[in-house]
C-alpha cells in the first residue's frame, strides 16, 4: 500500500526542556502524525502537522464508548548520532491485534513503521541525549463519528505524537515496592485484557490509587476467576526467578503480549538462561520466599524496560526478595536491551531499525 506523507512545519517552534527535567510524557515536540479513515474509503490523507488540540464535537464516540487503541515505543539518540527505534514493526503489528478486538480497521504495518520514522525524523532535534533519556512515540487510533449508539464508528483518526522522557520511575533502576491485589481485577480471558485499549487502564486506576495510599509503587494483578494466578505488575509484565529458573506468566488471553517481555524471553534463552511461560500463583511466590529459593522478581515493559521488584505485599505477608537490591539478571536484560537500543552493544538480534 503507498501513501505520500505530507509535511507541514510549524511557524512557532518550541523551547527544548532541560534534559535533565524531563519526567515522562509531560512535554511534547512541535509536530504529530493524522491520518483519517473513512467507511468505503479506508485509511487516507496521512499529513505531518504542527502538534496542536484536536477539534472533536462533544457526541464524538471515543468519548462515550471507548473505541480505541494506543501504543508506546521509543526512539533513541546513539553517540555517534544515530537515531535507532526499538523493534517498531512488533508495536505495530500488536496495535493491529488490539484494532480487532475492539473493530477498528487494520492499518498496514509497513506504512504505520514509515509514518513513525517520518515523524521522528522531522522532529529528530528533540530526541534528547542525556544517559537514561528517549523520545516516546505513542501511536493511537480514536473513533470520531459524533454519535450516540453502541457500534463500530465509521470514521476514525490515526494519530502520533512525541514525547522527550527521562526515567519512567522516579526510583530508576532501583527495586520497588509492590502491593498485590486481592479484590480488583486488571482483566479477564475473554475481555480485552490482552488489547492495548484505554478502557483496561481506567479499570486498574482504583487499585493502583490504593497501593500508592499504602506507600507501594504498583499494583501486582492476580487472575480474574481465581485471584490466585500471577498476571501482570501495574502496566508491566512480570518474570521471577526461583532456583535459577526464569518463569513468567503464559499469555492465555487476558495479558498484553509485551514487546520487552519477548525481548527479553529471546534474550536469556540466547543466553543460555532457563525460562518458562506457564502459570504461576501468588502461593508458589510466597513458598519459594519461605524456602530461600525465591532469587529475583522484575516488571518488563516500554517505559521502564526493567522495573526490579524488592518486595511483596501479600494479605498482609511481606515477601522481601534478594534484600531489596536488583538482582543479576534483572542487571542483564536491562543492561543489554538498554544498551542495544542506545547502540552502545551490538544488535545481534536485528531488534533495531534506524531512521535517516
Amino acid at each position: 500500500m503507498s501513501y505520500q506523507i505530507s509535511i507541514q512545519k510549524t511557524q512557532n517552534p518550541k523551547n527544548k526542556p532541560d534534559q535533565d527535567n524531563l519526567g515522562f510524557g509531560q512535554i511534547f515536540t512541535d509536530h504529530m502524525f493524522i491520518m483519517d479513515y473513512t467507511e468505503g474509503k479506508g485509511w487516507h490523507d496521512p499529513r505531518i502537522v504542527p502538534y496542536g488540540p484536536l477539534s472533536l464535537e462533544p457526541s464524538t464516540m471515543v468519548f462515550h464508548y471507548g473505541q480505541a487503541v494506543f501504543e508506546g515505543l521509543k526512539a533513541y539518540k546513539t553517540e555517534d548520532g544515530r537515531i535507532l527505534l526499538f523493534r517498531p514493526r512488533k508495536n505495530m503489528e500488536r496495535i493491529n491485534i488490539s484494532n480487532e478486538r475492539v473493530c477498528i480497521p487494520k492499518i498496514d504495518v509497513d506504512f504505520a513503521v514509515e509514518a513513525c520514522k517520518t515523524l521522528v525524523s522531522v522532529d529528530r532535534d528533540w530526541i534528547p541525549e542525556a544517559e537514561g533519556t528517549s523520545l516516546y512515540i505513542r501511536p493511537f487510533i480514536i473513533s470520531t463519528d459524533p454519535f450516540l449508539g453502541v457500534r463500530p464508528s465509521w470514521t476514525y483518526k490515526f494519530i502520533i505524537i512525541l514525547s522527550p522522557v527521562g526515567a519512567y520511575y522516579k526510583e530508576g533502576i532501583n527495586p520497588v515496592k509492590i502491593y498485590v491485589e486481592s479484590e480488583y481485577v486488571r482483566a479477564v480471558k475473554g475481555g480485552t485484557g490482552y488489547a492495548k485499549t484505554p478502557g483496561n487502564y481506567a479499570a486498574s486506576l482504583i487499585a493502583q490509587v490504593k497501593a500508592k495510599e499504602l506507600g507501594y509503587t504498583q499494583v501486582l494483578w492476580l487472575d480474574g476467576v481465581e485471584k490466585k494466578y500471577i498476571e501482570e505488575v501495574g502496566t508491566m509484565n512480570v518474570f521471577f526467578k526461583i532456583n535459577g529458573e526464569v518463569i513468567t506468566p503464559s499469555l492465555d488471553g487476558s495479558i498484553l503480549a509485551g514487546i520487552t517481555r519477548e525481548s527479553t524471553i529471546e534474550l536469556l534463552r540466547a543466553s543460555g538462561i532457563k525460562v518458562t511461560e506457564r502459570k504461576i500463583t501468588i502461593e508458589e511466590i510466597y513458598n519459594a520466599h519461605e524456602a530461600g529459593t525465591l532469587e529475583e522478581a522484575f516488571g518488563t515493559g516500554t517505559a521502564a524496560v526493567i522495573s526490579p521488584i524488592g518486595e511483596l505485599s501479600w494479605n498482609g505477608k511481606v515477601i522481601k526478595i534478594n534484600d531489596g537490591k536488583i538482582g543479576e539478571t534483572a542487571s542483564f536484560v536491562y543492561n543489554t536491551i538498554t544498551g542495544i537500543q542506545s547502540g552502545k552493544i551490538e544488535d545481534k538480534f536485528g531488534w533495531t531499525v534506524e531512521v535517516k
